[in-house]
């Protein structure tokens, strides 16, 4: 009998954490097949497995999949055909069912995300397992007590004991759903309380950046310029998301002006990680009306470094090899007290390269905190990274996240931090407790290939 595999996510962080899954299982001897739905938008992310059925319509939505910052995106996504699409990628599902298993294949879904997802795996009426990605404990409460409640939701959740609510834990707990697997030790902990079959694997989000990706020193002709000494680098993430990154990178500059004001004497590297969907070009225009100066397109040779951050020691150790890689687009400050290097094709290694992010993302800037390193988050606009996001993004990751109403506090966030080593060491803990450790999409897809063959054992 041979096994299918069907992934439900709903979102493009979602799709690419499955997709960590699938790559995993795909190193299988016995790989099974696999198949994808993208309950949200386009599932570019599942490009990167070969041998892939993907399943349903698949349609970009307004909200890009954030109806629950604000009920105007909703109305936007029923407006633009959210139940249509709902209703024929429900009606794919089931009909990928039954020919599956009219052919006598075992199938088995992981839905990855949130109620979403969940729900479909439970109509479906098959074996499931979830892994849910957007809640944790910590959105409500830390071991030691229970955070202040911003609204009557919260006071519910902390009463119902759990972060996720009761109509939640009822699908996770449903005799069908095999295992529920979660973001932190914390909330598997709780949802154990609850009777629920929920496990701790790992993080799916560090396989994104774990130490294969490394971190790229430079060490060529522009070695001089790029390792100043007391030079401070500092990642750049707007997002991925059109046209919100382009509004965000604008915010993120002003950040940036604001920084080389008030340290004009300090040098600095920005990293740019643009999402490979985005037009570079337009990011570098921006930047010329601040006074940046654009350079020719250069190749630089890296020492290649080997990140290892173990959880009971937060300070990085390296190990080297060489490669080369070409960044397509370098610039410099009009003082020349700084550089910035934009590449679309660089994001793990600006993750490890940074020493502090400043962020207004969802999944990156949650991956750039699980390397042990602070980031400073500005609210923009919208649909995602609006105050309300941000907000709940500082409950998660706690100390880790600072957040800043105004592009020009966060240079004074810099100073303070530069100022305070203790604090630094504290938020190198945090960062790697609250996000977790790599090796869970290998961890899961063990499961999964076991799953009616073994009990797990995490």
């Amino acid at each position: 009998m041979t096994l299918k595999i069907l992934c439900l996510s709903n979102g493009h962080g979602e799709d690419a954490i499955a997709a960590q899954i699938f790559l995993e299982l795909e190193k299988s001897p016995l790989s099974p097949g696999l198949a994808a739905l993208p309950i949200v938008g386009e599932g570019q992310a599942y490009s990167t497995i070969a041998d892939l059925s993907i399943l349903g319509p698949r349609q970009r939505m307004p909200s890009g999949g954030f109806i629950y910052m604000d009920r105007k995106h909703l109305w936007k996504d029923l407006k633009g055909g959210l139940l249509r699409v709902t209703f024929a990628q429900l009606k794919a599902l089931r009909y990928w069912i039954s020919y599956e298993t009219n052919n006598g294949h075992q199938v088995v879904i992981l839905a990855v995300g949130d109620i979403v997802p969940l729900l479909f795996a439970w109509l479906s009426g098959v074996t499931y397992t979830f892994l849910g990605t957007a809640k944790s404990e910590y959105l409500i409460r830390d071991e030691t007590e229970e955070l202040s409640q911003k609204s009557w939701l919260e006071a519910f959740l902390l009463w119902s004991g759990s972060v996720y609510f009761p109509w939640e834990r009822w699908l996770m707990g449903r005799k069908k759903c095999r295992a529920v697997f979660v973001r932190d030790h914390f909330t598997a902990k709780m949802l154990r309380k609850k009777s629920i079959r929920a496990y701790y694997a790992g993080n799916p989000m560090m396989d994104g950046v774990k130490s294969e990706s490394a971190m790229e020193s430079i060490y060529a002709f522009d070695a001089q310029m790029l390792e100043t000494p007391d030079q401070i680098t500092i990642t750049l993430l707007p997002g991925s998301r059109s046209p919100e990154a382009y509004a965000n990178w604008e915010i993120i500059i002003r950040a940036v002006t604001g920084l080389l004001e008030t340290f004009p004497r300090q040098k600095f590297l920005f990293l740019g990680a643009i999402a490979p969907n985005l037009d570079l070009e337009s990011f570098s225009i921006l930047l010329k009306s601040y006074h940046w100066r654009a350079e020719q397109e250069i190749t630089t040779y890296y020492q290649r470094s080997i990140l290892q951050m173990p959880t009971d020691d937060p300070q990085p150790t390296f190990f080297s090899g060489e490669r080369s890689l070409c960044f397509p687009i370098k610039l410099i400050s009009q003082n020349r007290n700084a550089n910035m290097i934009l590449d679309k094709q660089g994001f793990p290694e600006f993750l490890h390269q940074g020493d502090l992010a400043i962020a207004m993302a969802g999944t990156a800037t949650e991956q750039f905190v699980g390397l042990g390193k602070p980031a400073i988050a500005i609210p923009g606009n919208g649909p995602q990274f609006t105050s309300a996001f941000a907000e709940t993004q500082s409950r998660l990751l706690g100390i880790s996240l600072i957040l800043v109403k105004d592009p020009r506090e966060v240079a004074g966030v810099v100073k303070s931090l530069l100022e305070k080593p203790e604090q630094q060491r504290l938020i190198a803990k945090n960062g790697v407790k609250r996000m977790g450790k790599s090796g869970a999409s290998k961890r899961i897809a063990n499961f999964l290939m076991n799953l009616n063959r073994v009990e797990l054992n995490l």
